[in-house]
């Protein structure tokens, strides 16, 4: 239920900053630049400008794609980041408690922790009474269902890295198509008309690819903290069962 109420707050806030990261994009090309000195218009309004030259057929399903897509984005970093936790000082605590109060205590610990890291801890612990060989299979099934759940989403995210591009091209294309049905039309090779027609059709692809690149710098973000966490959960995964070896023998 979290996941969805975050969703949607992440995609408004979204919302507000799609014209901020286009800003930055165009920023980078000397092209936007050119124009805007001479023109003496805001970024904000030369992207403004140059989107609605693309046409909102083609721009817009871009334009949904890169929100959602962000919005899944930004999920997700929030959910990364507050499962991330201190693993060194969480097991000096369960270690701790284990001493002192018994599995119970270190139960106790990883129920007022959180991430899949106490989450992993307390299935483990749970089965402690089964022998290890039941903690070991507990820790390894449940470590996989924390890591599908650390990973979901990132699909949507790799479709729409794929799509946007894809759409873009597409409607390059078509703008071309309509270019040469001018030309057509016309009956005659304006240079004026075929570079009008050219300079539309292309304005999709650069969408297209902005979108891409700003969605696979976060996606790229997002699956290495996924490794990391899951080096962490490996590790932590092994102490447990050293401890519980340990406090086995006594």
């Amino acid at each position: 239920m979290k996941k969805l109420f975050l969703i949607p707050s992440a995609a408004l806030s979204v919302l507000g900053t799609v014209s901020a990261f286009a800003q930055d994009a165009a920023a980078a090309t000397e092209t936007v630049v050119a124009e805007t000195q001479l023109a003496g218009d805001s970024l904000h309004h030369v992207m403004m400008q140059k989107f609605l030259e693309g046409g909102w057929a083609w721009m817009l399903p871009i334009l949904v794609f890169l929100v959602i897509g962000l919005a899944v984005a930004i999920e997700r970093i929030l959910y990364l980041s507050l499962s991330t936790i201190n693993s060194k000082k969480f097991i000096a605590k369960v270690e701790e408690a284990l001493k002192n109060g018994g599995i119970e205590a270190a139960k106790e610990v990883c129920r007022n922790t959180r991430g899949p890291i106490a989450s992993i801890y307390y299935q483990g612990l749970d089965r402690y009474d089964q022998g290890l060989d039941s903690v070991e299979k507990a820790v390894v099934s449940y470590g996989s269902v924390q890591t599908g759940q650390m990973e979901s989403g990132l699909t949507w995210i790799g479709l729409f890295i794929a799509l946007s591009p894809m759409l873009g091209f597409m409607g390059t294309v078509v703008g071309m198509i309509g270019a040469f049905d001018a030309i057509q039309a016309a009956g005659d090779i304006s240079p004026t008309l075929v570079a009008g027609g050219i300079k539309v059709a292309l304005l999709t692809t650069l969408m297209g690819l902005i979108a891409a690149v700003i969605l696979q710098l976060f996606y790229n973000y997002i699956v290495s903290k996924i490794d990391s966490l899951v080096n962490d959960m490996e590790d932590s995964s092994i102490t447990l069962v050293d401890i519980l070896t340990a406090y086995n023998k006594k």
